[in-house]
């Protein structure tokens, strides 16, 4: 088994794990309209991964505001960024140190990558639509009243003409969506779904138009109205389902530092990443996200790459050493000579992964997609068949072979068949959401009904991503105080672990000078005319065979104490995994961490099947194989590491605490720390899959009984249209059987 070694602990795959509210993940349309308007206007734009809650924006803003030279910040807590407009003097790393000076972690990103990810357009069109034609609806059908009450002659035909002045706008507004759907269908040779949407709206306007004329008993401007609000409500509760989000590419893009400070003549010159070639040498400061892509030709440190391979440890850097864009310097300066930047480094190709897994995804069809291939045709016909029987049967009586016909178009029209799908998962999502899990893409619960093999990643996913300290009892007070005395000296995760740790025992720290942290190794001090280490094995002089995670502390004689971490458990993890066990589903384990990690954690969730040390690419690659041998994935995972594999799964999920990147690729997001719900949103998707064949059933009933009625005349169009509204009734009340 391989030895685990080393004074620190990344945060594992994702960010540092805080609690999360349902604020950070979904939020009102309002901010993020009001934050893209800053956004625009702002010179920096940095990600804040750690914030969650309200009293997170006035700390992050107040702080920033007492920058000098900064003129405003803005939060936006959905996205988790700050946007923020200062003077050429202030920079990102001054804005994020300052963050970091009151608890946040800060990251800048690249404001011209993310011009396309913000509002969603056309949800707000569809519902606004949606409101203009529910107000006409109301008024018309007021009108329509009076006619059936028994208005005769001018009274009658004044209703009309008021009705019309009404519906005729409503309709040309309000089905726009459908015309240019439909418009888009006809002229690429096919028929879709609102095809017979479009010409039902239009012959009921035109039939209802040329009875008013001819001062005719009835007209059926309720009937097209009405026909457009439920058709809106239909496709804005499908919109909404669905929610696709900003593309976790152009995410991956925008984490890209879009500055480094290159040397030149010895100086550090700020310079675009567009403008840095192979070659150049580029500084990275403590703390800085590595830029380019490089080798390391000055200094010593430690590299965070759990962000890009999921290791929990991070990684000792010194001359020679390869670095990637994307992982963050943790102790000491470094210089690097690029071997990459920009659109050649590594992270840049991890965001074309997930462009590539995305598209394959989207290309998913609905079932209520599929089926519109068979029934736009099949409504044709029987409208068409219907005209010209009734134009032979009646000797060319084309007044009376319109109305039959537009009858059938409006009674076949497929407002319970596009509801079919939306109103269960409207359904499903809410009763989810009150388990704590927030569904994003409206097809995910007809994916994860399908699923059977669940691949989990490890840190910061199934574990907390935090170290924990297992055996300070083993060790004498006086060297669990030192080691404590020494680790308040270090901002490294081991370090801050062991602090919380003692402090919980009730420990004191030992009085310690000089303390001096060295970077990539550890901490060091006099102590009582001693010299004393805590940190790496071979630096203290420890044996490095332990094989878990541990930092040692060297007393100055006798033999170095070794102080070990386990990552904490997530809440729930241990049921998720029996529950979805229980329901048949094969459970696969993939990690970038090390083996002994993974075989750990492995052992002690009764996982048998898992992957150790696997890069973003390998991830991916694992969970297309399934694919490819004909298995249904869910990916479960947290980090930037994961999002390829999450957006080539089937269906995925990550944590409200995962990186922004990952939440954007996956369809489902975890609100809490609970991993629970997870079995039982797989249990509840099979409810759902089977509500919607249900409603299927009734809306192919639907038609099996009205279509033969309005065939033979015995429907109106108002009649059919009344008709049409109770199937729509019908399904959605079927759906809410899930709540």
């Amino acid at each position: 088994m391989a030895t685990v070694q080393g004074p620190l602990l990344a945060e594992g795959d994702g960010v540092t794990a805080v609690s999360a509210c349902p604020a950070c993940v979904a939020a009102p349309s309002a901010e993020r309209l009001a934050a893209l308007a800053s956004a625009k206007d702002a010179r920096l734009v940095l990600s804040i991964p750690t914030a969650h809650c309200a009293a997170c924006i006035s700390t992050v803003e107040n702080a920033l505001a007492a920058v000098p030279g900064v003129h405003s910040a803005r939060v936006n807590l959905t996205m988790k960024r700050v946007s923020v407009d200062a003077s050429p003097e202030v920079d990102a790393d001054m804005l994020a140190g300052v963050l970091e000076g009151v608890g946040y972690e800060a990251h800048e990103l690249d404001p011209g990558l993310l011009s396309a990810t913000e509002t969603d357009k056309q949800g707000r069109d569809l519902l606004m639509r949606l409101g203009v034609a529910f107000f006409s609806m109301m008024n018309v059908m007021l009108l329509s009243v009076a006619v059936w009450s028994g208005a005769e002659d001018a009274t009658r035909d004044m209703f009309h003409w008021i009705s019309g002045a009404i519906a005729l706008p409503t309709v040309v507004f309000a089905g726009q969506p459908f015309f240019r759907s439909a418009w888009a269908s006809l002229r690429a040779g096919r028929l879709g779904m609102d095809v017979p949407i479009s010409l039902a709206l239009i012959l009921a306007s035109s039939i209802s138009v040329f009875e008013t004329i001819h001062s005719g008993h009835h007209a059926y401007f309720d009937a097209a109205v009405m026909l457009a609000f439920f058709l809106l409500l239909g496709r804005y509760l499908d919109h909404r389902t669905r929610a696709v989000a900003r593309s976790a590419a152009e995410e991956l893009a925008a984490l890209e530092v879009p500055r480094a400070a290159v040397l030149r003549d010895g100086a550090e010159v700020i310079t675009p990443i567009s403008e840095i070639r192979p070659g150049d040498l580029v500084r990275v400061r403590p703390g800085g996200r590595m830029p380019v892509d490089g080798v390391v030709v000055e200094g010593t440190s430690e590299i965070d790459r759990s962000l890009l391979t999921g290791e929990s440890l991070p990684a000792w850097a010194g001359p020679d050493s390869i670095v990637s864009a994307g992982e963050v310097n943790l102790t000491g300066p470094l210089t690097l000579r690029v071997t990459a930047a920009g659109r050649d480094s590594s992270l840049h190709r991890m965001a074309d992964l997930v462009a590539v897994a995305e598209s394959a995804k989207t290309r998913y069809t609905s079932l209520a997609e599929r089926a519109s291939r068979l029934y736009s045709p099949l409504v044709h016909l029987l409208s068409f068949s219907a005209f010209g029987y009734w134009m032979w049967a009646t000797g060319g009586d084309i007044r009376y072979a319109v109305n039959i016909s537009a009858a059938v178009l409006i009674i076949t029209c497929p407002c319970a068949l596009g509801l079919a799908v939306p109103a269960v998962v409207t359904a499903a999502s809410g009763k989810l959401f009150r388990k704590g899990l927030l569904i994003k893409q409206g097809t995910a619960l007809e994916r994860l009904a399908e699923v059977d093999t669940v691949v989990f990643d490890k840190t910061g996913t199934l574990t907390m991503g935090v170290p924990e300290l297992t055996n300070l009892g083993d060790h004498p007070r006086q060297a669990a105080e030192l080691a404590m005395a020494l680790a308040e000296g270090s901002s490294h995760p081991l370090a801050q672990a062991l602090v919380l740790g003692a402090r919980a025992a009730g420990l004191r720290p030992e009085t310690v000078a000089d303390l001096t942290e060295v970077p990539g190794y550890g901490v060091e001090g006099t102590w009582h005319g001693r010299r004393v280490r805590l940190g790496r094995a071979g630096w203290c002089g420890a044996e490095t065979d332990l094989g878990v995670t541990a930092t040692w502390l060297c007393m100055g004689d006798g033999a170095p104490h070794a102080f070990t971490f386990t990552d904490s458990l997530r809440p729930g993890a241990a049921e998720a995994i029996a529950e979805l066990r229980r329901q048949g589903k094969q459970i696969r384990l993939i990690s970038g961490d090390t083996e002994g990690a993974v075989a750990a954690l492995a052992a002690r969730l009764g996982i048998l099947d898992y992957t150790a040390g696997a890069l973003p690419a390998e991830k991916a690659a694992m969970v297309a194989d399934l694919t490819a041998q004909g298995r249904c994935v869910l990916m479960v995972g947290d980090g930037l590491n994961d999002t390829a594999a999450l957006a080539a799964a089937h269906v995925s999920i990550s944590p409200a605490t995962a990186l922004e990147a990952a939440r954007t690729a996956s369809d489902i997001v975890l609100l809490g720390q609970d991993m629970a719900p997870i079995g039982d949103a797989a249990r509840i998707a099979r409810q759902s899959a089977s509500r919607i064949k249900e409603n299927f059933a009734i809306s192919a009933a639907y038609n099996v009984v009205a279509v033969p009625l309005a065939l033979v005349g015995a429907a109106t169009p108002l009649a059919a249209a009344l008709a049409m509204s109770l199937s729509s009734i019908s399904v959605t009340l079927n759906a809410l059987r899930l709540r």
